[in-house]
């Protein structure tokens, strides 16, 4: 793949230092038009723990806090109790187990939450439901985001499965994320609480020295048309990644402006 990683390649040696020097601008955005203030914006993560006692304590060590530093947090956006069972036809179905004493009303829930279909599971007993999610990742320079499990909060009772990850170019292709979960153990509920970890996000750069600055990001005319350019494509095609170079050559120019307010 050319494009954005030679660029670095056609200017000065000391104009290329200089902007591995400084730090990446990974814009966030919301594509949403209701209740857009329910989805806070992702966070750097950051313990609450008490001040260290000793000088080789884990708050001391460099490496984990590295680590950490690194580790963007998107928090759950609301409390959900979902119970899931099958129908007297044996169709998967979701339950708003917390009936009338729901903080989020069933038509509502229901546009955000859907069973991916049966055969697309990567087991038969463990179904995988998906809440859409408003949440875009750009980047101006070459990116790649890995979207991952909360493995840093400790969660009682633990969720009854997995978070189901990913990892994408979201210097080329930032598309809306979702919120994939595939439930192991169906006995259990799936309870969600608003404020949570809900998923981390990971940024890897070409230097991995560098470090990343999160900035909300504005949805331009120029970028809202690439974003049209990606939209539906699984429908229509098996794997998505073979369009990269497609996305590639009509990339604008510059698809992170950063948000004045």
């Amino acid at each position: 793949m050319t494009g954005l990683f030679d660029r670095f390649k056609s200017k000065p040696k000391a104009e290329v230092a200089a902007e591995r020097r400084r730090v990446v601008e990974v814009g966030w955005l919301l594509q949403t038009q209701k209740a857009g203030f329910i989805w806070d914006a992702p966070r750097q993560f950051q313990r609450n723990d008490p001040p260290a006692q000793h000088a080789k304590s884990v708050q001391m060590c460099p490496a984990v806090i590295d680590f950490e530093a690194r580790t963007y947090e998107v928090p759950c956006p609301l409390d959900v109790h979902l119970r899931f069972k099958y129908d007297e036809q044996g169709a998967p179905q979701l339950v708003n187990a917390a009936g009338q004493q729901s903080a989020i009303r069933n038509r509502h829930l229901r546009e955000m939450t859907a069973i991916v279909a049966r055969a697309e599971w990567r087991h038969p007993d463990r179904p995988v439901i998906q809440i859409i999610t408003p949440y875009t990742f750009l980047a101006d320079e070459p990116v790649w985001m890995n979207q991952l499990p909360p493995y840093l909060a400790y969660r009682d009772p633990p969720l009854p499965g997995v978070l189901i990850g990913g990892r994408l170019p979201i210097h080329i292709w930032p598309r809306q994320m979702m919120w994939a979960f595939e439930w192991h153990d169906t006995s259990k509920d799936l309870i969600l609480r608003r404020g949570e970890p809900w998923f981390y996000c990971r940024f890897e750069l070409e230097d991995p020295t560098r470090q990343i600055r999160m900035v909300e990001a504005e949805v331009t005319d120029e970028l809202r048309e690439y974003f049209e350019g990606m939209a539906a494509v699984t429908n229509y095609v098996k794997r998505t990644f073979s369009l990269f170079d497609v996305a590639q050559e009509r990339r604008p120019a510059k698809l992170l402006v950063k948000k004045e307010r």
